[in-house]
């Protein structure tokens, strides 16, 4: 039987597993996707979905049918003796260019159920129940060899595949894990409480700071309970709960899910073999859950990577392209675990004895990568910045503009009157805004990048700004 052939093979059907392989049947990739399980996750796991998540989901089409089913909270809290002792949100308020600013409180099953659907409606649906036992990275390519007896030939390999990812494994990728020895219970259900439920997440302050009351999508909330033994049961955890919001009391009238977990700390020493093969999410990188960065982390991985293999494809960019989704994706990952690490280890260990208002504070000082807001890639300039969102008119329709942008193309922005209409490539669109006073098909009343061609990735990061003088030279720098 002849072996199959495809353009990139994705190990691993989670949440970054499935993007990349939505994004790329949107870049006309062939892509295919291997998993164990029977289907989508159903309950549990990651919890928000940030802002700068939020953003990028407009571009692929996702946006508008995830965002109604989540809970926006841009407020953390924190509680003792009786009380709140502060709330706190400035850190999302200050964001300039961000037109949802707030987590979306929104669990992990319903991302993975959306992406699933999606590639069964291209007609790319996951192969499930289907075990990788081998990979071999040649000069030209990849092999995945399936428990089945099969093998899958492609240009390409993702390993989308988790913490204990077999990818990594059998790439021989190191991957020191670091364990601090703080041991978690997380706890999903409907509670009955007297407490004054607020869309916030409160952090509560006792002898530690070791509950985070965390308000979640439909009626459930989610509550993070610090243990530090790994042997516990879960009316141990539910007594932390309840000593911590005294005077207050809460019990669960339905869990929905209940797990333990221990925190790890990693980041890969490569996050690609020969250019061929590559790493994202917890394959690459692991750590806490504090900060709600994990799933969103990955995500950006996603984003980041797919476009490029799509210019190397498609559009005939040197492969040299390729070598950049390290350079920029894994400093990211090592402010990430620093930024999470910092946070869980200050739930424990406060010289002060003030674990939760110090927790908030850390928030602040990091609100870049907790937000997703702070990535760039680049030290300065508008070079390697997100692009701003904000809203454009069409007529009279009311739109943002990353939904304007085309994740298969870069996008020139023309913010103003160029002297001539360049000529672009079929993997260039243009899109010229003009002031609220003008015609033209779209308009906007925003004052950022006035009289400015940007050059925007497809993960809309910016790759060169000048002036509307300044188009071919622009452009040369993508050609």
């Amino acid at each position: 039987m002849k072996n199959q052939e495809t353009d990139i093979v994705v190990v691993g059907a989670g949440p970054v597993g499935l993007m990349c392989a939505y994004l790329a049947q949107l870049c006309g990739l062939r892509a295919v996707v291997l998993d164990q399980s029977t289907g989508p996750l159903a309950v549990g796991r990651a919890d928000a979905l940030n802002a700068r998540t939020l953003q990028l989901l407009e571009i692929p089409g996702l946006f508008d049918e995830l965002y109604p089913l989540g809970k926006p909270c841009n407020t953390s809290s924190v509680w003792a003796n009786g009380r709140f002792l502060s709330r706190q949100s400035s850190w999302w308020n200050e964001l300039e260019g961000c037109l949802h600013k707030h987590f979306l409180m929104l669990g992990q099953p319903h991302l993975e159920k959306l992406l699933d659907r999606r590639l069964k409606e291209v007609g790319a649906p996951v192969r499930r129940l289907s075990s990788v036992t081998d990979i071999e990275v040649l000069d030209d390519g990849c092999l995945t060899k399936l428990s089945s007896g099969k093998t899958i030939r492609s240009k390409y390999l993702i390993g989308a595949d988790g913490s204990r990812s077999i990818v990594r494994e059998r790439l021989g990728v190191p991957f020191e894990i670091t364990r601090p020895q703080i041991v978690w219970a997380v706890i999903d259900g409907l509670i009955e409480t007297d407490f004054p439920k607020v869309p916030e997440i409160i952090v509560f302050q006792a002898e530690s700071s070791d509950v985070a009351w965390i308000p979640r999508e439909a009626d459930i909330d989610r509550f993070y309970v610090r243990m530090d033994t790994k042997e516990f049961q879960l009316e141990e955890a539910l007594a932390k709960i309840n000593r911590a919001m005294t005077p207050h009391r809460l019990r669960f009238k339905r869990i929905d899910w209940f797990s333990r977990f221990s925190v790890k700390e990693s980041v890969a020493e490569r996050f690609s073999v020969k250019e061929r093969a590559f790493l994202a999410g917890d394959s690459c990188h692991v750590h806490s859950v504090n900060g709600g960065q994990g799933l969103n982390t990955g995500l950006a991985d996603a984003f980041n990577l797919i476009w490029k293999l799509n210019m190397v494809i498609n559009a005939g960019a040197p492969s040299t392209l390729l070598s950049t989704y390290e350079e920029e994706r894994k400093p990211v990952a090592m402010s990430v675990v620093a930024t999470s690490g910092e946070l869980v280890r200050s739930t424990k260990f406060s010289e002060t004895g003030t674990h939760a208002q110090d927790y908030v504070k850390i928030v602040e000082k990091r609100s870049g990568n907790v937000t997703g807001m702070g990535i760039r890639y680049g030290e300065s300039g508008l070079k390697g910045r997100r692009l701003f969102d904000f809203e454009v008119y069409k007529g009279e329709e009311k739109l943002r503009l990353y939904s304007l942008l085309d994740y298969s193309k870069y996008t020139l922005l023309l913010f103003g009157e160029p002297k001539q209409g360049p000529s672009l490539p079929a993997y260039v669109q243009c899109i010229q805004l003009r002031n609220s006073m003008a015609e033209g098909p779209y308009r906007t009343t925003s004052a950022y990048y006035k009289d400015q061609a940007i050059v925007v990735r497809p993960d809309a990061y910016i790759e060169a700004a000048g002036n509307l003088a300044d188009v071919p030279s622009l452009l040369r720098e993508i050609l």
